[in-house]
């Protein structure tokens, strides 16, 4: 089969496209054929070698932890899937990814993709959804009218937890730039925040009941999001931690988000509902992730990126 893959750790020029062996499916694992999958920044860091300690990888690796596919086989001890079955999943960090043309994935983080959902456009959802839902409802407890400040609300995941928080009742502002304010608005975010004119923690009016930083951030910018919170309000990051307790009460969580199939057939059941938009900037072809990877190393991405096979 073809597949992107990286021998060593290193930027964008260590990814090449090359035959791989396709994988037979082990106990309780699935072999998928690949729809498509989408570029997250967790795969960059990844192949720089960033999280080695935390997750080393089995070399060469394959990236792409988000996936859409069709069932090929199953390996023994799997039942409820059947040969041709449309899924997605969000497949465990460390394992070989899907940016090839086939892909395994525990039976346990499948999701059966609702009839009327694009396959291709769903490929840009498990990760940055999961990230989103998991930070709101678990994380942070969210209930409805409370107030929710999400820096990095232009990019994926910030756009799912608009949306999300939003049709939760709550009073939602964002950080964004010009061009995303009016995506943004349209997924129900009350206040924008420019901040390429004005520093957030200048602009923002809290405190906020729950404040979401997706975005990279100093330690002392942190703290200064982290202080926006409200006394026994959550502080939620995905990034980087802050430098110093808050007190008050603050819950503070630097969370990672996992696999959980049950949550993602919810999210995909709200997209075929209408209630959840995907936005994606691009399709590309494999042979294009190599620079996808530059661009992005780069910050020349535009938006959401998928990888069609």
């Amino acid at each position: 089969m073809k597949a992107v893959r990286y021998h060593a750790y290193g930027d964008s020029t260590v990814l090449a496209l090359e035959e791989a062996p396709t994988p037979e499916p082990g106990p309780g694992q699935v072999l998928l054929k690949v729809t498509a999958t989408s570029f997250n920044p967790a795969d960059a860091m990844l192949r720089a070698g960033y999280l080695s300690e935390m997750l080393p990888l089995e070399l060469p690796h394959t990236p792409g932890v988000d996936v859409t596919g069709t069932v090929a086989a199953t390996g023994p001890g799997v039942t409820g899937w059947t040969e041709g079955t449309a899924v997605a999943a969000f497949l465990p960090l460390n394992a070989a990814g899907a940016s090839a043309e086939y892909v395994l994935a525990p039976a346990d983080v499948l999701a059966a993709l609702p009839q009327g959902v694009d396959p291709v456009e769903a490929a840009a959802l498990p990760g940055p959804a999961l990230t989103a839902h998991q930070a709101l409802f678990e994380h942070a407890g969210l209930s409805e009218g409370q107030r929710v400040l999400v820096n990095g609300g232009g990019g994926a995941v910030g756009a799912y937890t608009v949306q999300l928080a939003h049709q939760a009742g709550a009073h939602v502002t964002a950080t964004a730039g010009p061009r995303s304010a009016e995506r943004l608005r349209g997924y129900g975010a009350d206040d924008i925040i420019d901040y390429t004119t004005t520093p957030v923690t200048e602009a923002a009016k809290g405190p906020f009941d729950v404040v979401i930083n997706l975005a990279p951030t100093t330690p002392e910018d942190t703290d200064a999001l982290a202080a926006l919170t409200a006394d026994g309000g959550s502080f939620i990051t995905a990034t980087t931690p802050p430098a110093t307790e808050p007190g008050r009460g603050v819950n503070v969580v630097r969370m990672a988000v996992r696999s959980d199939a049950e949550q993602l057939t919810s999210l995909l059941a709200r997209v075929a509902a209408g209630e959840i938009l995907i936005d994606i900037t691009d399709r590309r072809p494999l042979a294009e992730l190599p620079t996808v990877h530059a661009q992005a190393d780069q910050g020349a991405l535009p938006g959401k990126t998928v990888i069609t096979l």
